[in-house]
């Protein structure tokens, strides 16, 4: 993570097997929800510390994109994003709970505090690296989730576009693109390591 970040957008349930292993259906359209830009903080050795006393956390890893310029119809992935990083969706999962069942907004559950660690950037890469190349978790030396951008319900492209027509995006935003199987809970101590292939690019201690 480094610069500016203005918009942190993040879609949900862009995986079919994670939706499944929370029990929630395959969206029909990206289901797009917003962290505020204080929740994003540098996952690069870092202590982090999360809310206490509010219920089960949850950590999921995330391939989060970086626009470079303001979006204008037609522009590929290619042409706005420049760098790419990978992040760690924070979700405190019992609070995220009761306000589904009460049919009210997540952002108590999304939006907190250091909510949206982020490794330092890279370079994004080719479409064909892209896909060649797995993201993965690992959860105190143990991998806990692998994702790749070929097996995402809504590619890129439509995320992009999606994002830019109902909400608008713009140079500095971010994109978290959903997580793949995996997810589990995070008490204090444990340690993440966040990897692109087998190059490391962040780690973090829950404080």
């Amino acid at each position: 993570m480094g610069g500016t970040v203005n918009n942190v957008y993040c879609v949900g349930r862009n995986y079919v097997l994670h939706a499944e292993e929370l029990g929630n259906e395959v969206p029909a359209e990206p289901l797009i929800f917003l962290k505020p830009s204080h929740a994003a903080v540098a996952l690069d050795k870092a202590v982090i510390e999360l809310p206490k006393d509010a219920g089960m956390i949850h950590y999921e890893g995330e391939l989060v994109l970086r626009i470079a310029r303001d979006y204008v119809p037609g522009m590929t992935v290619d042409e706005l994003v420049d760098v790419m990083a990978l992040g760690l969706d924070f979700t405190l999962r019992d609070i995220q709970s009761d306000l589904k069942k009460k049919g009210l907004p997540w952002t108590p559950a999304k939006g907190f505090r250091n909510a949206a660690p982020l490794t330092p950037y890279i370079a994004f890469p080719e479409q064909e690296e892209l896909e060649a190349t797995d993201f993965t978790v690992r959860k105190n030396g143990v991998e806990v989730q692998r994702g790749n951008v070929q097996n995402m319900i809504f590619p890129l492209q439509k995320i992009i576009d999606f994002i830019a027509s109902r909400y608008g995006l713009g140079k500095d935003d971010i994109i978290f693109t959903g997580t793949p199987a995996g997810v589990g809970p995070v008490v204090p101590g444990d340690s993440f390591e966040l990897f692109w292939g087998d190059k490391l690019l962040g780690t973090c201690l829950i404080g």
